[in-house]
């Protein structure tokens, strides 16, 4: 039995990824629009913003693919997840280590955003491995 089915896992992450895509898009031009310091602050972001751009899209390439049932969309949405996962530690560890202690309410904000997302992951992962996916998306 998978812990989610196809098509749930398929609607989540298009349509998360591409509301991201949309939040990231609309903050960027608001950033933008500021005038010469937001433009400043975007070049020097530059990378970084683009990588996230394109795992985001990585993402929505995904869920895609799950919904039309592509073989290929398992392992990239298997990537997706993977890489959501680290970024998660990534940014947590990054997050204790700039706030200086008690650290008590940065826990609880980690745990109450963290938790839910690695949980949601760990879930996809599993149902992309499950017996389902392995019949469903086969080409």
């Amino acid at each position: 039995m998978d812990i989610l089915s196809l098509p749930l896992v398929g609607w989540l992450y298009a349509v998360g990824c591409g509301v991201a895509l949309l939040a990231g898009t609309w903050v960027t031009l608001g950033v933008y629009s500021t005038g010469a310091e937001g433009k400043k602050a975007l070049a020097a972001r530059l990378l970084d913003d683009l990588v996230l751009y394109t795992i985001w899209l990585v993402g929505l390439a995904g869920g895609l693919g799950v919904l039309l049932e592509k073989s290929w969309s398992r392992w990239v949405l298997e990537l997706f997840c993977w890489v959501l996962i680290f970024l998660c530690f990534m940014s947590g560890y990054g997050r204790w280590r700039a706030l200086p202690p008690p650290r008590g309410l940065l826990v609880l904000s980690m745990v109450l955003f963290f938790v839910p997302v690695l949980l949601v992951c760990a879930a996809t992962i599993l149902t992309l491995r499950g017996e389902t996916a392995l019949k469903v998306l086969v080409g």
